[in-house]
């Protein structure tokens, strides 16, 4: 069987990038999902996702002859496992992917190979990973290196980020942590800090609970000033004036795998002490809410409303729609008034939930507008045709 420097487990948003840069670096690159249609497109230097250049890169790659898609693993020296880690009903985690992936890549073992926990996960799933390993397969234990290294990127700059970024790693022990700082400093033009597996898992979970506790902040104030008849952008542009103060603005929650997840993360690792960021996380799910019922409000005005939705991804200028608060309001909408909810997203060419619609054509059949994710698209738009609807503007569109 043929033995590749890198085994790449799971061809998502992070594991084809990263694979696809690897291959392009010269390393020979086995990459692994277990979706035959993506193996099959990836084989083709195809790949269905909105990110800039990354459709060169993967074609790049398997032309190179150094990337090669499959539904299983083969011998590697290094190993990667960047699968999603979603949580179950309560938040738990749910490590079903990744138990699966380690699992598929033990029989390809073998004594000083390295392997790599990309996926973001609750403090101790690296231990975990090397406890199912050498359950397995009893000889290895102590013989191979087992390793985190979160990604820290954002949708639209992945490939950028993924080399310039600086990189925390953590081994399980200090070989481990030499060996994949001493792999990540081949690609990567960032610092790579090393330490711990658990502190480099939590730095993770730090970083976008910092983050969701901050927008919080700014939608808990969007929705006090709602009620008390303030404009929210207004005093966010006076309040940071002050030169220490640097209030977020507000949206109708928060969205992506990372932000919206990685906090629970935390919560059930030590629920007792997790107060702000369970709060924060309640904060912001509880904005979504609040967003729908406002627009119902409006709705109601009218005897048989047309509303327009505009944007459903996550963020703006991307199609990812994962965990997105926006789809999550849409969805409401359009479950009360059926055919009536027009959806506006330029990211996307069609959604299984819904038809999409142009945003001048929504917005004239409308009478209710709802801006609901920032897209460059729409602050274009006529702002003469907007004047003569009722325009609630929750992510600052129009401004």
């Amino acid at each position: 069987m043929e033995h590749y420097d890198v085994c790449v487990m799971g061809l998502g948003y992070i594991g084809l990038p990263t694979a696809s840069l690897l291959a392009t670096k010269g390393m020979r690159v086995r990459g692994v999902d277990v979706r035959p249609e993506v193996v099959d497109r990836i084989r083709h230097g195809r790949y269905d996702v909105k990110e800039p250049d990354l459709d060169v890169l993967v074609r790049s790659a398997v032309q190179s002859g150094n990337l090669e898609p499959g539904l299983e693993a083969a011998p590697a020296d290094v190993f990667m496992i960047a699968v999603p880690t979603p949580f179950r009903e309560g938040h738990a985690p749910d490590l079903s992917y990744v138990e699966a992936a380690t699992a598929s890549l033990i029989p390809f073992l073998a004594e000083g190979n390295l392997v790599i926990l990309e996926s973001t996960s609750p403090v101790g799933t690296t231990e975990e990973v090397e406890r199912q390993i050498t359950a397995a397969r009893p000889e290895l234990k102590g013989r191979i290196l087992v390793a985190h290294s979160p990604e820290r990127v954002l949708p639209g700059q992945i490939l950028q980020e993924l080399v310039g970024n600086d990189r925390v790693v953590g081994g399980i022990d200090a070989a481990s942590t030499k060996a994949v700082a001493a792999f990540y400093r081949r690609f990567v033009r960032g610092e790579v800090m090393e330490t711990t597996a658990r502190t480099a898992e939590m730095t993770k979970l730090v970083e976008n609970s910092y983050r969701d506790v901050n927008i919080a902040f700014a939608n808990e104030l969007s929705m006090i000033c709602g009620e008390l008849g303030i404009s929210v952008r207004e005093l966010i542009r006076f309040a940071n004036q002050h030169p220490r103060v640097d209030i977020l603005q507000p949206g109708p929650g928060v969205g992506g795998h990372c932000l919206a997840v990685d906090p629970w993360f935390i919560v059930w690792s030590d629920p007792k002490n997790a107060r702000m960021i369970r709060t924060a996380r309640e904060v912001n799910v509880t904005k979504s809410e609040w967003v729908f019922d406002r627009v119902v409000e409006k709705a109601e005005r009218f005897k048989k409303p047309v509303i327009a939705v505009l944007g459903i991804a996550y963020k703006p200028d991307v199609d990812d729609t994962r965990e997105s608060p926006s789809l999550h309001i849409a969805g409401q909408l359009r479950e009360r008034y059926g055919a009536d909810v027009l959806v506006v997203e330029p990211n996307l060419t069609e959604h299984p939930w819904f038809p999409l619609f142009d945003a001048e054509e929504a917005v004239s059949r409308a009478d209710v507008v709802v801006a609901l994710v920032s897209h460059r698209e729409f602050k274009h738009l006529d702002r003469e045709l907007l004047s003569a609807r009722v325009v609630l503007d929750i992510c600052g569109a129009f401004r």
